[in-house]
């Protein structure tokens, strides 16, 4: 079972797809404890593209790529070195993980309504502050947390988020390991997001001590992530979450579908997770 969604070219190369009614798949091996999953009755309501945002918004995804491409001739924040492949393989890529991931917090929402207005969230690994710059653009009523260890990034996306006189991000120079064990950032946060970061048994110890309970951690994965996510079920397990669903979300970019992976906090990371900086990644559980 899975939430299929894909997308279609619009205009100039510039233009971000719009997220449209796609085809399920069916896994060969099912997965432990995968839930019921919806489907998005039409693009209007699942749309993520730059027409979706107001004009305001659309100048700060423009100051965005120009400053992340002045920077990159500095640092290597990313390999993208064209301004309409940033737009389809970044910044479409991160607007893709709204629908699925706004769909699975309403449908866990005990609030009137569903309501998800100020919702925290926290993009570990940030990088080059995808998805979290991306997202916070479109989502001004929520509060978003960069996470990321590399000082020099930190200084990018302290400029960024200054560039882009975005008012809701804060940034965090850290790793994972350690934010993770502290009473400030341990199961804080109602969405926990990653992006290009580990494999997911790794990403899990990393990501889900942040996630407080009932809150949701999206992780997004190539294609076909069906034996990663596999692998990562012990380590899930034992860190207090479970799988929700997988959502298929068509790329603009050269490796073309692409999925996002949703799990559910269900119960309190143990004391012990994360573990010492370095050893999720030296000893996966």
């Amino acid at each position: 079972m899975s939430l299929c969604c894909c997308s279609a070219a619009t205009g100039r190369g510039v233009l971000l797809p719009s997220l449209l009614l796609g085809r399920r798949h069916r896994l060969r091996h099912p997965l432990v404890n995968l839930r019921t999953i919806a489907t998005f009755a039409s693009s209007s309501s699942a749309a993520a593209t730059t027409s979706s945002l107001s004009p305001p918004q659309q100048r700060q995804v423009t100051i965005y790529v120009d400053t992340l491409l002045e920077w990159n001739q500095r640092m290597n924040l990313t390999a993208v070195t064209d301004e309409a492949e940033v737009m389809t393989r970044h910044v479409a890529d991160s607007l893709a993980m709204l629908p699925p991931l706004e769909r699975a917090y309403r449908g866990r929402s005990t609030s009137a309504g569903g309501s998800i207005d100020g919702v925290s969230l926290i993009d570990v690994g940030s990088g080059a502050g995808l998805p979290g710059l991306i997202l916070a653009v479109a989502r001004p009523s929520w509060k978003f947390t960069l996470l990321e260890s590399m000082r020099k990034r930190c200084t990018f996306l302290e400029h960024a988020v200054e560039a882009m006189e975005l008012s809701n991000v804060n940034v965090v120079c850290d790793r994972a390991e350690k934010v993770g064990q502290s009473f400030d950032f341990r199961e804080r946060y109602d969405i926990v997001a990653a992006r290009a970061v580990a494999e997911l048994k790794v990403l899990a110890e990393y990501c889900i001590p942040l996630v407080r309970i009932g809150g949701l951690f999206i992780a997004a994965k190539g294609h076909d992530p069906h034996e990663e996510v596999r692998n990562a079920e012990g380590a899930v397990r034992k860190l207090g979450g479970s799988m929700l669903e997988l959502c298929d979300v068509e790329s603009m970019g050269p490796h073309g579908q692409r999925t996002a992976v949703i799990y559910v906090k269900e119960h309190a990371t143990p004391k012990k997770y994360p573990r010492l900086p370095g050893t999720p990644s030296k000893m996966p559980l």
